[in-house]
């Protein structure tokens, strides 16, 4: 009799059980529709912690859609704004050719509004588009840049052989040709001469980022060793031998190239969650830099430009520097055809080779010559340049995309 009264008593508990948590045991597999899995077990009096475990399972997260649906749109709201603010910013630099090009037409309109930016500005100029550059870079992407030693040299010929060459036929032309005078020969001639520009790393940033550090390996080579490179190629060309300050060409360097890098780096190192914060407020900054480092030149060069021989001398500026672009991204396809990353390394030695340190042309001419027709090549060649430089940023980046 005991043991049917135990029988029928654990069969009554076992029901009332039932009647109150009608969903358990649970299956051990089971899902509730929120998506959180209820560790199952036979229920019996002495289980309420598998009670509470199933229900703090189910609440754990706040914020699920499926249990509370009114936060969800206005978080998603939130965060697709956010992001398309961060995008927009981000993809400033898809309009820098209209940038460069409002640039050139304001500084011929009202050349007052750039002549204040004067060349001792270029400096923290040009060396903040480095630092912007640098903050998307690691230190291991210089360490493969040095480890291709091959484009490296073929940079470094495209500039210093390939260019002064350019800058020789096109500066024959103009007096055996055109008739222009000597002086403005020698104008092409001395471009033809100086190292590659910096911005030709900012391009090759905007194009191919994964190639930045090896254009800007390229380019403070070139800029390095312009102190014994460029007094011999003006000895050889114009028959002059120009002094180069070695000192200022060093510190040229470091300030505009090595210091901006270096420092961006180092905030990548140390604080990346303040590098990630300010990333994306660098391309509109580098817009409005680069709309005065365009339209400064041009403006305080305004009278050599307007000149009888400017149109001619832009003409000629024109095919120097697009003969650089053409054969410094054909040579680079025949010499590295077998590379995996031939297409990118094209645009990077087209950069380089095509473009030139124009403002320091300007300055040896203004400082060593006293015909003043002498700065008119490397002044028009600044304008010339950026416009074709970034022009072809832009076409690039279209058919990349």
């Amino acid at each position: 009799m005991t043991s049917i009264y135990t029988n029928l008593l654990q069969l009554q508990l076992h029901h009332h059980n039932q009647q109150l948590f009608p969903s358990f045991p649970p299956k051990p597999s089971s899902i509730s529709s929120t998506g959180n899995r209820c560790l199952g077990s036979p229920v019996s009096l002495r289980s309420r912690s598998l009670i509470v475990r199933c229900v703090s399972s189910r609440t754990a997260n706040p914020f699920d859609s499926d249990e509370i649906p009114e936060y969800a749109p206005k978080l998603t709201q939130k965060s697709v704004k956010t992001r398309s603010v961060l995008e927009v910013l981000q993809n400033a630099n898809s309009i820098l050719p209209q940038v460069v090009l409002i640039s050139t037409i304001l500084a011929f309109i009202r050349p007052s509004s750039f002549t204040w930016f004067t060349s001792r500005y270029y400096a923290p100029a040009i060396g903040f588009l480095m630092f912007a550059v640098g903050l998307n870079l690691k230190e291991k992407d210089f360490v493969e840049a040095f480890r291709r030693p091959a484009p490296i040299f073929a940079g470094y010929v495209g500039q210093y052989v390939l260019k002064p060459f350019l800058g020789y036929l096109f500066g024959t032309l103009s007096m055996t040709l055109l008739g222009l005078p000597a002086a403005l020969s020698h104008g092409i001639m001395l471009t033809s001469c100086v190292s590659g520009a910096t911005l030709s790393n900012y391009a090759t940033f905007l194009t191919d980022p994964e190639m930045a550090p090896l254009s800007i390996v390229m380019t403070s080579l070139s800029t390095a060793s312009a102190v014994f490179v460029t007094p011999l190629l003006t000895l050889l060309l114009l028959g002059k031998r120009l002094p180069i300050d070695v000192h200022g060409m060093v510190s040229n360097i470091l300030q505009i190239v090595v210091s901006p890098v270096v420092a961006s780096l180092l905030l990548n190192r140390l604080f990346p969650r303040v590098s990630s914060a300010i990333r994306p407020f660098l391309p509109p900054i580098a817009l409005v830099v680069n709309f005065f480092c365009i339209g400064a030149p041009l403006a305080i060069n305004m009278k050599s430009i307007v000149s009888p021989f400017g149109i001619t001398i832009a003409l000629l500026m024109f095919a120097f520097h697009l003969s650089g672009f053409i054969l410094g991204h054909s040579f680079t396809g025949i010499v590295f055809r077998n590379e995996p990353d031939v297409e990118p390394l094209q645009r990077t030695l087209s950069y380089e080779t095509g473009m030139q340190s124009s403002l320091l042309a300007l300055a040896l001419a203004n400082n060593f010559f006293k015909d003043p027709l002498v700065s008119i090549p490397p002044a028009i060649s600044v304008i010339i340049m950026s416009l074709m430089g970034f022009s072809m940023v832009k076409i690039w980046a279209k058919e990349k995309n």
